[in-house]
Order: C-alpha cells, then sequence, then structure tokens
C-alpha cells in the first residue's frame, strides 16, 4: 500500500481536529468546585405542622384566642439534605413577640422531619382584633419566615380617620390611620369643587392595602387635570367595613405664574409713572430757584444816580466865600 500523499494527511488532520472540538463541545461541563455555576436551592423547610404531606400543610399559623389564654400549635421543619440540620428559631412582629418554643435550637438528623411544639399566650391586656408576626427559622446560612396570624377574641371596633389632607400641583396628599382593633381594607372616594362648580367627582373605591390596628400610611391621589386659575376645596371621604367612615377637606387657590408676575409688574410700572408726573407737576408750582452768582451779577452792573437841584440858600454862600 503506498503511503498517503501530503494533501491527504492534511486532509485528515484537518477532520481529525473538527472531530475532536464536537466531541468537546458536547461534553457536559463539570460543576465549579466553588459554587460559580449556581447556587442550589435550600434542602430543608419550615412550615405550620398539618395535613398529610408538605405540599398539604397551612400556609401560615393562624390562633384564635381571648386575652390571657395560651394557644398551641407546632412547627415542622424538615431536612432533606444527607447532612444533620441545626435551626434556631425566634418570634418577629407583634405576634412573633408572644411566641415561646419547646426549644430555641433544634438539629434534624438527615432526610428526617422534625415537629417542633410552640405556645401563644396573647397579653392580658390585649385589644381585641386582630395581630400578626412571624416565625423565623434560620441556619446560619439561610432563613425561613413562616406568617403568624391571630385573632383577639372580645368587642371589634372599626375606626378609621384621614388625616393632612394636602394639594400640591396635581397631587392630593393625605394619610389614613387605623384607629380601631381590627384589620381594615380601606374605600375612597374624592371630590373637588371650584368657583364655577365641580371639577373633580372619583366614586367610592377599594384602595390596594390592609391596614394593621394602630398602623398609619400617607398615600397620593394624582390630579393631573387640575385648574389653571381657580380655587378648589377638596373633601376626601373613607370608609372601611364594620362601620368605619370619616373625611377631611383642604383649600387651595391656583394662579397662572406668568400673568402674575405680568401683571405685577404692570402695575408697578403704573405706580411709577404717577409718582413721577406728580413730582414733576409739584416743582412746576414751587418755581424754580434763581442759580447762584446771579445776585452778585447784577450788582456788577453800572448804575445811573440822579439828584434833585437844591438851591443854595445863605449858609452854603457863607461856606462858599470862606
Amino acid at each position: 500500500m503506498s503511503p498517503p500523499t501530503p494533501r491527504l494527511r492534511r486532509a485528515l488532520l484537518v477532520l481529525t481536529t473538527a472531530l475532536a472540538g464536537l466531541l468537546c463541545a458536547l461534553a457536559p461541563l463539570p460543576a465549579a468546585a466553588d459554587g460559580s455555576a449556581g447556587t442550589a436551592p435550600a434542602d430543608w423547610t419550615a412550615r405550620p405542622a398539618g395535613g398529610g404531606a408538605d405540599r398539604d400543610a397551612r400556609p401560615y399559623v393562624y390562633l384564635e384566642g381571648t386575652p390571657g389564654t395560651a394557644l398551641q400549635d407546632r412547627l415542622a421543619v424538615t431536612n432533606s439534605g444527607r447532612a444533620p440540620l441545626t435551626v434556631r428559631l425566634r418570634g418577629d412582629g407583634r405576634a412573633g413577640a408572644w411566641i415561646g418554643f419547646a426549644a430555641d435550637t433544634v438539629t434534624v438528623p438527615a432526610r428526617t422531619r422534625a415537629e417542633v411544639p410552640l405556645a401563644l399566650t396573647v397579653p392580658p391586656d390585649a385589644v381585641p382584633g386582630d395581630a400578626s408576626g412571624e416565625v423565623v427559622a434560620d441556619d446560619g446560612d439561610e432563613e425561613i419566615r413562616v406568617p403568624v396570624r391571630v385573632r383577639i377574641g372580645g368587642p371589634t371596633l372599626a375606626a378609621l380617620t384621614v388625616e393632612d389632607v394636602e394639594i400640591s400641583g396635581g397631587t392630593i396628599r393625605y394619610a389614613l390611620v387605623n384607629r380601631g382593633n381590627a384589620m381594615l381594607e380601606p374605600r375612597l372616594a374624592v371630590r373637588a369643587d371650584g368657583v364655577f362648580g365641580t371639577l373633580l367627582d372619583r366614586p367610592e373605591r377599594p384602595l390596594p392595602l390592609e391596614l394593621a390596628p394602630g398602623r398609619r400610611v400617607e398615600r397620593t391621589e394624582p390630579w393631573p387635570d387640575a385648574p389653571a386659575l381657580d380655587a378648589v376645596t377638596v373633601r376626601l371621604r373613607v370608609t372601611a367595613p364594620g362601620g368605619a367612615r370619616d373625611e377631611a377637606e383642604a383649600s387651595a387657590t391656583y394662579i397662572p405664574v406668568a400673568p402674575a408676575v405680568g401683571g405685577g409688574l404692570l402695575v408697578l410700572g403704573g405706580l411709577a409713572l404717577l409718582g413721577s408726573g406728580a413730582y414733576r407737576r409739584r416743582r412746576t408750582r414751587r418755581g424754580a430757584p434763581e442759580p447762584p452768582g446771579a445776585e452778585a451779577a447784577d450788582d456788577r452792573q453800572p448804575t445811573t444816580e440822579t439828584r434833585p437841584l437844591v438851591k443854595a440858600g445863605p449858609l452854603a454862600k457863607a461856606g462858599a466865600e470862606s
């Protein structure tokens, strides 16, 4: 068999190189040792205990009781990893501060689920209504927060106020305050009246927020077609389920900036002209003073004095003879 020609050797070399590059492209890349290829999802969970499987567990802890009572529940911590897991438990928020755990630190073996008892004690002076908080589970690298909702028995008071209403250009600013002990979902109606009639009339609509007891929130209401020249009064009316209701108002005067400045300059110019004319007329009535040196010039002019002829008497003759 004759040896391959130089042209054939070059063709085989190119084909081998292309085949090697294709194999490298199809081979999976090894995972980075420092985890730069991506962060693996957490291999543990914490959620309220209950249900046959984790997917059926409750989304949050919900408890009901009267002031002074202790309410019981459990928290499930599931370790899906291959090593033991240690987590610390604590409460956060208003209702979270009322929670105590059977153990603040829990170690869960690999591929195991542990349920930790917890007790929530409602303070004796707690106001009836709704309270919220969280249970926080922390393994040192990541924390999971489980919501806690508490309904405190007793008479419920729904009270809502609208305060600090201000009008600034095309924006209406106001604040809502929950003065009661129940969770509120406010509704707002806006009306603005000017000198010649109604300028704005927005019917009552729900606001995208839940107002917890004692909470204050500041909001704005856009008014893009606010008048350029008018005196307006804006009225806000807020309501909420349970009979909560309140109203507040504010007034503002809209004046165009450029015409106002121009009118002020015209007025000042007119006053200046009037003052200047009155001053000139006053000087004309009094007469202009003589220029200095006029009297001295008159003294230097030659004068002719005419004396009357007097007849000489005897004494004059005697003096002449002597």
